[in-house]
């Protein structure tokens, strides 16, 4: 039975040990270009919800409530965390943007001694799972005309699956698989979870696309052998993603457009 929180053995050594074996995949470029777009994977926070203007708000009442009313306190912990207290955003540097939970809580736990990481950890996991969540574009009709399109979805989070199933409950149906950085796949930007979803679907990897927002998202799209999609809807732009992209697309909302476009062009 897997535990929560670890690695499942056939993930845990990346993408070497288990790309080949599982899942039979082509790492002929030529032949790799040819191939139709059957699968996509989404990150979830700043890719299907607006990261700013979901977590910037809640963020600052988050730090407050952890390290109480003293402003030093507050501010150190703003700045551990890549967040801009004045704006109520998060810099592109955050290490909230792309690392996992887990790392995230061991960052925060220098400036809370009296604290452990699993009580800050279901802290986080209980609050998270309530924030409105703030979509860049209308979800549920993307989702649905790529899933028209005879595509298969799933998401991939740093965050923990839990709250990633709370955030995502309204369109829960759309997707064959979610999972978080404590699933048994690891997070990103190694490519365990990646390559989950594609032996859950029997999908190769060469034949579906990573959609996130950061550069951990587009790399751990690139390390199990997909093709990458950046969107502009978390802190980081263009000129940061544009290199570790195969393109970089403002919103989901104009991922149906291109998709069709490249299964038309192959």
């Amino acid at each position: 039975m897997h535990r929560a929180g670890t690695v499942r053995p056939e993930f845990e050594h990346g993408v070497d040990t288990v790309r080949a074996p599982l899942l039979g995949v082509n790492n002929d470029p030529a032949q790799k270009d040819c191939k139709m777009i059957k699968g996509i994977i989404f990150d979830k926070d700043g890719t299907l919800f607006d990261f700013n203007a979901t977590w910037g708000a809640w963020t600052r009442g988050m730090i407050a409530s952890e390290v109480g009313g003293d402003p030093a306190r507050i501010a150190a912990m703003a700045d551990l965390l890549g967040y801009d207290l004045d704006a109520g955003v998060f810099l592109p540097s955050s290490i909230v943007i792309a690392e996992t939970v887990s790392i995230v809580a061991d960052a925060m736990l220098g400036l809370l001694p009296d604290v452990t990481k699993p009580e800050l950890i279901g802290r986080m996991k209980d609050a998270t799972k309530h924030v409105p969540q703030v979509e860049p574009t209308p979800l549920r009709p993307v989702l649905e005309a790529l899933r028209d399109m005879g595509l298969t979805l799933g998401v991939a989070t740093n965050d923990a699956e839990e709250p990633a199933h709370a955030n995502l409950a309204h369109v829960r149906d759309m997707f064959d698989f979610i999972a978080g950085f404590d699933s048994g796949f690891g997070g990103k930007p190694a490519p365990g979870q990646l390559l989950g979803f594609c032996a859950q679907t029997g999908l190769d990897p060469a034949a579906c696309i990573m959609v996130g927002d950061s550069l951990h998202d587009l790399d751990a799209g690139r390390a199990a052998g997909m093709m990458c999609v950046g969107v502009l809807t978390g802190p980081a732009d263009r000129a940061e993603l544009a290199p570790r992209a195969d393109v970089v697309l403002g919103t989901i909302a104009e991922l149906p457009a291109w998709v069709a476009g490249q299964n038309t062009i192959r």
